[in-house]
């Protein structure tokens, strides 16, 4: 079967954005070609800085037939609605039409139109000029004589030619011709810029893969990763060294070159005094290049791995030089940097304490405004270190140590070094604190405070470290939540769904107790409460799940009432559940009280909602089965209840189990609706408190199975 080889080449694309438009360049076509009938066997895009490429395999040669049945008005319709219906079918005569029966709507009208398949070379001409005038770069340009026309073509940089062709593998393919903007389709391409920038002739791709390669082009990002991971990981290794590896550094240095060459430079070993994480972020940001680290020590060398995009006759001597000119004086700027922040701010030489009071009571005096609605950022320190103080001793911290880091916790802002540097705060406000002899507990949380900011982010466990992170966090969303600026849909511009999935991670993986709806009303006098614990309901479901947790268990917990705030208490509910259903007893517990939910749900709608919430009457019970059952929900629910009052739940479930023969023995031999209606309503409440008992634990109507 025919493929089909698309290439977009044109100026530099943006590192950032070749992956997803090489998807979306697959996505767009392959969507195209299947809605007009044409399936396929496998697809796969490519990029490189210069080029957009797709290959389609497994296509037909021709679009199926298509019939299309297009109904019309009803017969005897007003003329007006006749001919409109032959205009929109393609027919001269409502005789070319059937007439079809319906037994409500009568008589009517319907079309039936047979269209060919086209050839799909004619297809494909026509989708393609569509989708590259279309395309959805987050940003783009036009350019040349007739740029300012209206409908003038846009690319995120000049593009400068197309490939196009379709055929069999056994074959010579055709090109596909269409022209965009004066571009026409053709079948050739060139290779890297410098080494091989003449043109070449394509035919399928597996020639123009071969083709590339020969001509210095790596046309796979992911083959080009590798290159420059396994080559830097080599070099590194013949000098000693050990590669540190940086997956969002590789993927855009893999963007930034189209025939990788890995090549080491190195600086003064005088810079190793600055911070090496400042070195790391000045050496990455500026050059993208990767840092190295001495394995014996753990600490950073004096040399660094770059990638050229081409192989120099000079070995790439003079590129290092360049590269190595361009980090000393970056790291020059870095070390004054520090040097200033070591000396007495100017103009706050009168400030009592140490230079990060200084630079916190900079900070307040410039009166940065943290959001328009919630204050300054010194408003904002203020209530961090109230609500902190509050917290030390729930989670085990000294009040003192804890409200001094909150203090101090936003003091780098407005040092130099993250002025330059914003991605080291918190780092150099921990190494100030540190070289000004802060407590260590509250160095650390000056750093910490930030963490966890992700999935995978280490969470802190120094009690001090975790108030200021739990109060930084809950500050910010009660403040959110107090103006209504929430995340919506797949908005989230305050990031408040990170701080929240940072509360849970910090709470549960350090065995914390805390009730959020009274922190909340610590943090903010706002009446969010319910709200925002929804929000974190939804938070902890996703992180349990991606824990392997099941989602019906975590939904049957948390409808089982209650304040349900206690995040630490819902997931040893949920763990202990798990494993209760994991026993015979439990699975069999479970499809009875499911099947009593099921037969109470069908009555409470003839009867109404609530109508068997009454205690069952014990003198009404006719059946042993009735009776043992009552006995057995007498002695569980007591058993259970104080089980979970003192938060044991597995001693809970063990007391729910023990229910399992009466229950069983119930469904076998009682006839629930029986025809006495008090016999009925009394035996609807006995399932009505077997329906509540289970409740103490789990609402188990929502567990599936």
């Amino acid at each position: 079967m025919p493929d089909l080889l698309l290439e977009l080449f044109c100026e530099e694309i943006p590192a950032r954005m070749q992956r997803k438009a090489a998807e979306d360049l697959k996505s767009l076509v392959t969507n195209a070609l299947v809605e007009r009938g044409c399936v396929y066997e496998g697809a796969k895009a490519f990029a490189t800085p210069r080029r957009l490429a797709l290959h389609v395999a497994g296509l037909p040669v021709r679009q199926p037939d298509l019939r299309e049945e297009k109904k019309g008005p009803r017969v005897g319709a007003p003329e007006g609605a006749l001919q409109g219906f032959l205009k929109s079918a393609g027919l001269t005569d409502i005789a070319q039409a059937q007439i079809q029966s319906d037994p409500k709507k009568g008589d009517f009208y319907v079309a039936v139109v047979d269209r060919p398949g086209r050839a799909v070379p004619e297809v494909l001409a026509e989708i393609v000029p569509e989708i590259v005038r279309g395309f959805p770069w987050p940003k783009s340009m036009r350019w040349g004589a007739g740029s300012d026309k209206p409908g003038a073509l846009r690319w995120v940089r000049p593009l400068q030619s197309i490939l196009c062709t379709f055929g069999p593998e056994t074959e010579t393919p055709d090109v596909v011709r269409f022209e965009i903007d004066g571009m026409v389709a053709s079948d050739v391409t060139r290779g890297h810029r410098f080494m091989a920038p003449d043109l070449i002739l394509v035919r399928r791709f597996e020639d123009y893969v071969t083709a590339l390669d020969r001509a210095k082009v790596v046309l796979d990002a992911d083959r080009r990763k590798e290159i420059i991971l396994a080559d830097a990981k080599t070099l590194a290794f013949a000098r000693g060294l050990e590669l540190v590896e940086d997956d969002g550094l590789l993927e855009e240095v893999a963007g930034l070159v189209e025939w990788p060459v890995v090549l080491m430079g190195s600086f003064d070993e005088s810079f190793l005094e600055i911070p090496g994480e400042v070195v790391r972020a000045t050496i990455r940001a500026n050059q993208k290049c990767f840092v190295l680290r001495d394995p014996a020590t753990g600490r950073l060398a004096n040399k660094f791995i770059l990638v050229s995009n081409l192989e120099a006759s000079d070995g790439g001597a003079a590129i290092v030089a360049g590269n190595e000119r361009v980090v000393r004086a970056r790291l020059s700027d870095a070390r004054h940097f520090r040097e200033l922040d070591r000396k007495p701010l100017p103009g706050y030489e009168h400030v009592p304490g140490t230079l990060l009071d200084q630079r916190l009571a900079k900070l307040r005096a410039l009166g940065i405004v943290f959001h328009e609605k919630l204050g300054t950022q010194g408003e904002r320190i203020d209530r961090i270190v109230a609500l902190a103080k509050e917290l030390a001793p729930l989670v085990g911290a000294d009040p003192a140590k804890a409200a001094r880091a909150a203090a101090l916790a936003k003091a780098d802002l407005v040092t130099e070094m993250v002025g330059e540097f914003p991605e080291v705060q918190g780092l150099m406000g921990r190494r100030y604190a540190e070289q000004q002899g802060e407590d260590p507990s509250v160095a650390a949380a000056i750093e910490e405070h930030y963490k966890p900011q992700g999935p995978s982010d280490r969470v802190p466990t120094d009690p001090v470290s975790v108030a200021v992170a739990l109060a930084d966090k809950l500050d910010t969303l009660t403040g959110f939540w107090a103006i209504d600026e929430k995340p919506t849909g797949s908005k989230d511009p305050f990031a408040l769904r990170r701080a929240a999935l940072g509360v849970v991670r910090l709470v549960l993986e350090n065995g914390l107790r805390l009730a959020l709806v009274a922190t909340f009303r610590k943090a903010n006098s706002a009446d969010i409460g319910s709200d925002l614990l929804s929000f974190f309901h939804d938070r902890l479901k996703v992180y349990l799940r991606d824990q392997g947790a099941r989602h019906d268990l975590i939904d049957a917990v948390l409808a089982s009432g209650g304040a349900q705030d206690d995040l630490l208490m819902i997931v040893r509910r949920v763990e202990a559940l798990g494993r209760f259903l994991d026993t015979e007893d439990g699975r069999n517990l479970l499809a009875g009280t499911k099947r009593a939910a099921n037969i109470l749900a069908i009555e409470e709608k003839k009867d109404g909602a609530g109508a068997f919430d009454a205690a069952p009457d014990a003198s009404a019970f006719v059946q042993d089965e009735e009776k043992a059952l009552a006995a057995a929900l007498d002695s569980a629910r007591a058993e259970a209840s104080a089980a979970v009052a003192r938060e044991d739940f597995a001693a809970a479930m063990a007391a729910l189990a023990r229910l399992r023969p009466a229950v069983d023995a119930f469904f076998d031999k009682v006839t629930v609706n029986a025809d006495d209606a008090k016999l009925r309503t009394n035996r609807l409440r006995l399932l009505s408190t077997l329906r509540e008992a289970t409740r103490a634990v789990a609402d188990f109507s929502r567990i599936q199975g």
